[in-house]
Parts: C-alpha cells; structure tokens; sequence
C-alpha cells in the first residue's frame, strides 16, 4: 500500500492515521478508525517488517470490525509470510463465514498449501473453487492452478490447463507464451498444432497462436511450414523478434543461410543486441565460406561475451580454413585460456603448430589433450599421428598400447601401428596390423593409405587390401 512515491499531504495523512491509532491502543482515543484506516495501519506495520504490530493491529481493529473479511485476509497474509500457516488456514476459515468466493483468499490457502508441500490438496482446492468464478478471475486461477500442477510435477496437467485458459481467452498472452514450452516438453507438439491451427483459423491476427504453431512445426522439424507460420506472425507483429530468430534458426537448418541472414538482420534492427544473434550470423557467413565477415560477426559476439571460449575457437577455425596458421594459434590459444581444460583447443594448437612445422610444441599441446580427455579417441589419434610424422615411430607405438588400455582396441589403432612398423622396417608385423585394422574397420583404410602413398606400392599391401574390399 504504501511507496516512496508519496506526496507530502498523502504522508502526513498517514502520520495522522498512525498518531490516531497510538492513541487507540492505549485506550485514549474518544474517535476511531474506520475499516480502510486499520487496513492502512496493519499494512504500514506489514511493509515495515513489524508483523507482531501488524497482528496487533489486526486484534484491536475486530474488537471494532468483527465481521471485517478484509482485515481477516490481511492477517491471513501476515501469518502466511511469518510461516505459521496453521494460524494463516484458521484465519481463513473465519473469514469465509463472511465473504465466501474471494479471490485472493482462495490464491492465499493454495500458496499456504503449496508452502507445505500439499501440491494435490493445493490442485485440488483449485480445482473446486475454479467453478465458482468466470472472466478473469477464472483465468487467474486456472493459471494459479498450471503453477501448483507444475510444482507437483503434473506436467500434462499443466498444458491441460493452459488449454482451459485459451477457451476462455485465446489471446491471453502468459497462457500462449507457457504453451509454447509446455508443448515441447510434454511431446505434446502434434496437439499443439492443432489447437494453433484452430485458434489461426478463428483469430488470424493472433501473432502469439501463429508463434506457437510454428514452434511447433519447427520441434517436429517441418521447417517449411514453420517459416509460413512465422512468416504470418512477423506481418501482424513486425518487431516480434522471437519469430525472426527461430525463423532464422530453420532457415539454417535448411541450409539457406541468405534468408537465415535477412532474419537474423531484421533482428538486430527491432531488439537488443545479443551475443547469440551475432554468433549466428558469423555462423551462416562461415558457412558461405566468406571468413573474413564471419569472424567480424563472431567478434561482434566476443565484446558482448567476452567470456564465451567457444567464439574464439570459431575465430580460430575460421583462420584455419584460410591457412593462416599463427592467427589461428593466437584466438585457440585465447579460447584455450579461457577454458584451460578444453582438449578441443588443444587439439586445435597443435594442429596448427604442426602446419607451421613446430612440432615440438605441438605434441606437447597434444599431449595435453590426452591427459585431458584420456579416454577419447580423437585426442589419442592426434597425438600418435604427430608422433609418427616427428619420427618418433617407437614412442607411437607404445602411446598406442596406452590409448588401448583407456579406449579399447580401435581399427584406426591398427592402422597407425602398421604404418609405425613399416616405417620401422618390421613389414611382417606390419602386414598382421594393417590385416587386423581390415578386419575391425575395412571402410577406415584410408587412415593408413593417406599417411604415406608409397605403402601401396608395396605389391603384399595393395593385394591385401584389394581382397578386404572385394569382401
């Protein structure tokens, strides 16, 4: 009741109104207070964080308004707040002996339920009570009772009810923006676009229903009619930037990145920018394959969230598609900083330092990926693969019987120790890796051949492989 945007009139007025009810509750006053000016009082007390004055205030206005539902309901809430929510429910019950159907003091004994964990009595009583009310007040409580059927984990229930609320009022706003998610998260998209659909074809200016419908066409992967869907809500709403968003999400995932491009763009023109959004767009122009925009967009996104390691790998990797391999380093390197227990990005350092021939340091960042992620494949390929291109053919070998022990006998596994014996000039041992790599992965040979070409002109290992590829 009561804020700082008080006028000096409003608060001297108050001023009197507490000066007189000092005077009351020492038994001095020949005047009293009427019904509002208790309530004014008990709420003074109640915003202040004086709850036991606030009691006493509720006390001395019955003994002159016993029959007061509004005073029983703001003591109702002062208990409710102070946890005593037996005391809160008996005050209730006096209070519906004079005014049955009050709103509020319905909300109230549901939240008191729910505060003790009574999510089916507090669904229950909502339930009853909601045939006592219509208009907005139902709708209201219908979206009170969504709540308590999300608390108690009754997730159908809740979408059930938001339904409830859209036959009432199909543009109410909080109910079609829940649908929205409920709808996803109960698997419930199918219904979903047949309500929408329905609600389209009753109400075509409805842009949240045509939102919904597309959500919905976009969860089930129909990315065709969910941009139709989207494209009908941005011509009612043209700043409804949410449509433009996953309108552009769909065009991605159809791989139009030049129409996913002129969403992403309108979006930046009606909201706030958004690191998100800037990501996007570096997305679609890497995807077209201009570097150069795409990490002007990722660095768009980096100032926003200059935290986020994952646009500076992509700044990284888009210097690498270009062979720039020292500017590659530096944003993997800034990532890797950000993120020290990434593999990934030391995966991506020693990759270019391969490039750049310095290969010291690039098994050393391998190496580092490994004891990261020791039980990955990849980080285990990467650093036998540096070893075997360095020379260090024994070494390869061994590491290749550790990264066994930690990720299972792998055909690739097989491929790198022939290529390791051959090099060692071991060709026997060599031939019965290369067979058992074969026989484990025959469609992963040309991890063997593309090590080194001249392996094929060995006549035992071409005719090997060629009696692999017949089978």
């Amino acid at each position: 009741m009561f804020d700082d945007d008080y006028n000096d009139d409003e608060w001297e007025s108050i001023e009197d109104i507490l000066s007189k009810y000092e005077e009351i509750k020492k038994g001095n006053s020949v005047s009293i207070l009427d019904e509002e000016e208790f309530e004014s009082v008990i709420d003074h007390f109640f915003q202040n964080s004086k709850e036991d004055e606030a009691l006493l205030a509720c006390d001395i206005a019955r003994t002159y308004y016993p029959f007061s539902a509004s005073i029983l309901l703001l003591k109702a809430e002062i208990l409710t707040q102070a946890q005593k929510y037996g005391q809160a429910l008996n005050a209730l019950d006096e209070m519906e002996q004079y005014e049955s159907n009050n709103l509020d003091a319905v909300l109230l004994r549901a939240d008191i339920l729910l505060a003790q964990l009574k999510f089916d009595r507090a669904a229950l009583w909502l339930e009853t009570q909601s045939e006592n009310f219509s208009g907005k007040e139902k709708i209201e409580l219908l979206l009170e009772l969504s709540d308590v059927y999300d608390e108690g984990e009754e997730f159908d229930a809740v979408f059930d009810t938001l339904k409830r609320v859209i036959k009432i009022d199909r543009r109410n706003e909080e109910a079609l923006q829940k649908l929205c998610f409920w709808a996803e998260f109960t698997e419930r998209l199918d219904e979903s676009i047949v309500m929408h659909t329905q609600l389209t074809d009753e109400d075509p200016y409805n842009s949240l229903a045509w939102f919904n419908l597309g959500a919905a066409y976009q969860g089930l992967k129909m990315y065709e009619k969910c941009i139709d869907a989207y494209e009908y809500c941005v011509v009612i709403d043209e700043k409804f930037e949410f449509a433009y968003r996953n309108m552009a999400d769909a065009y991605m995932r159809l791989k139009n990145y030049d129409k996913a491009l002129e969403c992403l763009s309108k979006h930046i023109e009606i909201a706030k920018p958004e690191d998100v959004i800037f990501e996007a767009m570096g997305y679609c122009w890497e995807k077209r394959k201009d570097f150069a925009r795409a990490r002007h967009y990722y660095r768009q996104a980096s100032q926003l969230n200059p935290q986020d390691d994952a646009i500076f790998y992509k700044i990284g990797e888009t210097y690498a598609r270009e062979k720039q391999w020292e500017k590659a380093v530096k944003s993997f390197s800034v990532a890797l900083h950000l993120d020290k227990e990434n593999a990934t990005y030391c995966l991506a350092i020693g990759n270019c330092l391969m490039e750049m021939d310095v290969k010291s340091e690039a098994l050393v960042c391998y190496l580092n990926a490994v004891r990261l992620k020791p039980g990955t494949k990849t980080t285990w390929l990467a650093l036998v693969r540096g070893l075997y291109f360095t020379g260090y053919h024994d070494e390869a070998i061994t590491q290749l019987e550790v990264a066994r022990d930690h990720c299972g006998d792998k055909g690739e596994f097989s491929y790198y120790n022939a290529a390791c014996l051959f090099e060692l000039g071991k060709v026997k041992e060599a031939m019965l890796q290369l067979e058992k790599g074969l026989k484990e992965a025959p469609k992963k040979v040309k991890v063997f051949t593309d090590l080194n070409h001249e392996y094929m002109l060995r006549s035992s290992v071409a005719e090997l492989i060629a009696r692999y590829k017949k089978k």
